[in-house]
């Protein structure tokens, strides 16, 4: 993942593809949100999900990862990926929308829990994701919650189209 040629919307797909989407998380809160998705859903080697929690929990303690419309871009402070393949962004739907700070006070009906190993793909996937965050398409769109494939082809065609 870490070619220079290889385009950032491409790595972005994989790392979606790699975390996959996990919809209808019940929690009230983000702590909840992160409590299930860490107790559920399969880590990568050396990953401990209770670790992983508490290292989401406390980045959310210090500044709200809730970027507007409805989105949040929860990560650690810190790499905690060992193995490049291994990183992923996990898709994450709340059962219902979660107040979590966001700078419009919009409630966050979608995550994407970035867990990377690499700066430079952190950096990217971020800004590709504000990039998504600001095509009023992509929003419409996301409110579908959509399953991996669809998002990952939605995210291509906008790419390639020239949307984003």
């Amino acid at each position: 993942m870490s070619e220079e040629s290889t385009d950032s919307f491409d790595v972005l797909c994989g790392l979606i593809r790699n975390g996959g989407v996990v919809a209808g998380v019940g929690g009230s809160n983000a702590d909840e949100i992160f409590d299930f998705l860490c107790r559920t859903v399969e880590m990568p080697e050396g990953v401990d999900g209770n670790s992983l929690k508490a290292e989401l929990s406390e980045r959310e303690k210090i500044l709200s990862t809730a970027v507007g419309h409805g989105f949040a871009i929860p990560h650690p402070r810190k790499p905690i990926i060992k193995n490049e393949s291994d990183q992923r962004i996990i898709v994450c739907y709340p059962k219902n929308p979660i107040e979590m700070s966001s700078p419009d006070g919009t409630h966050v009906f979608v995550m994407f829990i970035m867990l990377t190993k690499e700066t430079k793909v952190h950096l990217n996937a971020l800004t590709d994701l504000a990039k998504l965050v600001h095509c009023v398409e992509f929003r419409q769109f996301m409110e579908t919650r959509p399953n991996v494939e669809s998002l990952v082809e939605k995210i291509s065609n906008l790419h390639l189209s020239g949307a984003i």
